[in-house]
C-alpha cells in the first residue's frame, strides 16, 4: 500500500492551552481510519494541520509524499475536506455552489458539468440541486458538503462528522460511498457514532487531551477490555456450582463468576486468559458433565467501552472550540 498521510508530532497551542501535544499517524491508500476522541481531545485541530488550515507549532505533515509547509497548495490538490458544519454559501442553489467549486479545482465546460452530475448522483441530490443551499435541511447541507469533497476525485478524504444530520437510510447511503471510495484513497473520518466506525473503518486511532491513546483495529482494541471473548452461558439454578466448577476447569479461562440469577436461571460468565476463543472448550466441558445450557455466547465487547475506558477528557477545549466555530473538537 501507498502511504498517503504522514503526520509527525504535530503539536499545536492556543496561549496556554495545548490542543496537540505530539500526533504522529500514517494512513495507507486502501484505509479508512477512524478518528476518535472525547470533545476537546484535539480531533478538529488535527484534522486542520492534515489539510493545512491551521500551521502546526511543530511537527509536519505530507500528503501524498508532498509537504504541507513547503508547497501546500500541491499538497491540498490531493485533499476533500468536509469539515463539520461546512459553510456554502446560501444565496447559492446547489447547483451553482458545486459549479463553483468545480471551477476553482480547475475545471470548466463540459468537464465541469460532468463533474457536477456525477457528485449529485452519487450523493443524492438530484431533487435539490436548484433548490438555494439555505433552505436545505441539515441533511442535504451536509451532502453538498460531502459532493463539494469528493467533487474533483481527490487521492485523500478528511471527513468530519459525515453524517451528522442524516436519517438513518442517509446514513447508510453514505457509509455505503466511503465503502466503494475507499480502495483507491486514503479517508479519515471522525465521528462520534462508534457504530460507524465498526461499519466502514479498517482501523481506528483513538486521542485524548491531545495525544494519540489507541491505534488498532476495532478488533485489536475491543481486546483491550477484559470482557473481550468472555463466555456467557445460562443454566438452571440448581446447575450454577456444577456448571462453575466445569467452566472453570478449561485451560484457556483464566476465571469464572456468576453475574445474575433471576427466575430460575443464573447467568455466569468465563473469562479468557488471553483474550482467545474459548467458547468451544468451555461447551465441551459443560457437554461433558452433562449440564443443561440454556444460551451461550461470546462478549466481544464494543468499541464504546474501550472508548469510555481509555479516555479521559470530560469537556470541550476552549481552544478547540474557539477554532472551529463552537464545533466539536
Amino acid at each position: 500500500m501507498t502511504e498517503l498521510i504522514n503526520t509527525h508530532g504535530l503539536i499545536k497551542r492556543f496561549g496556554d492551552i495545548t490542543a496537540v501535544n505530539g500526533i504522529s499517524l500514517t494512513v495507507q491508500r486502501g484505509e479508512v481510519l477512524g478518528f476518535l476522541g472525547p470533545n476537546g481531545a484535539g480531533k478538529s485541530t488535527t484534522m486542520k494541520m492534515i489539510t493545512g488550515f491551521l500551521a502546526p507549532d511543530a511537527g509536519s505533515v505530507t500528503v501524498g509524499g508532498v509537504d504541507m509547509a513547503s508547497d501546500p497548495m500541491r499538497a491540498k490538490r490531493s485533499i476533500g475536506y468536509l469539515p463539520e458544519g461546512a459553510p456554502a454559501y446560501g444565496d447559492m442553489t446547489g447547483r451553482s455552489f458545486l459549479k463553483f467549486i468545480a471551477e476553482i479545482r480547475g475545471f470548466d465546460g463540459a468537464d465541469r458539468d460532468r463533474k457536477v452530475d456525477a457528485v449529485r448522483d452519487r450523493t443524492g441530490l438530484a431533487g435539490v440541486m436548484d433548490q438555494r443551499v439555505e433552505t436545505l435541511s441539515k441533511g442535504y447541507k451536509r451532502r453538498v458538503g460531502l459532493a463539494q469533497a469528493i467533487l474533483h476525485d481527490p487521492e485523500v478524504l478528511i471527513l468530519d462528522e459525515p453524517t451528522d444530520g442524516l436519517d438513518p437510510n442517509q446514513k447508510y447511503h453514505v457509509r455505503t460511498l466511503i465503502e466503494e471510495m475507499a480502495a483507491h484513497k486514503a479517508i479519515v473520518v471522525s465521528t462520534h457514532i462508534l457504530e460507524e466506525v465498526e461499519a466502514v473503518c479498517s482501523r481506528a486511532v483513538i486521542i485524548d487531551r491531545g495525544r494519540v491513546v489507541a491505534d488498532g483495529t476495532a478488533e485489536e482494541l475491543q481486546r483491550r477490555l477484559p470482557y473481550h471473548n468472555a463466555v456467557a452461558v445460562t443454566v438452571a439454578a440448581d446447575a450454577t456450582g456444577p456448571a462453575l466448577a466445569a467452566m472453570k476447569s478449561v485451560a484457556g479461562v483464566r476465571g469464572v463468576e456468576e453475574v445474575s440469577s433471576a427466575n430460575g436461571h443464573a447467568l455466569l460468565r468465563a473469562l479468557s486468559a488471553d483474550t482467545g476463543e474459548i467458547i468451544g472448550d468451555v461447551a465441551a466441558a459443560l457437554r461433558d458433565k452433562s449440564i443443561s445450557v440454556n444460551q451461550i455466547y461470546v462478549e466481544r465487547g464494543r468499541l464504546d467501552d474501550v472508548f469510555r475506558e481509555i479516555t479521559t477528557s470530560d469537556g470541550g477545549s476552549a481552544a478547540d472550540r474557539s477554532t472551529s466555530g463552537g464545533a466539536n473538537a
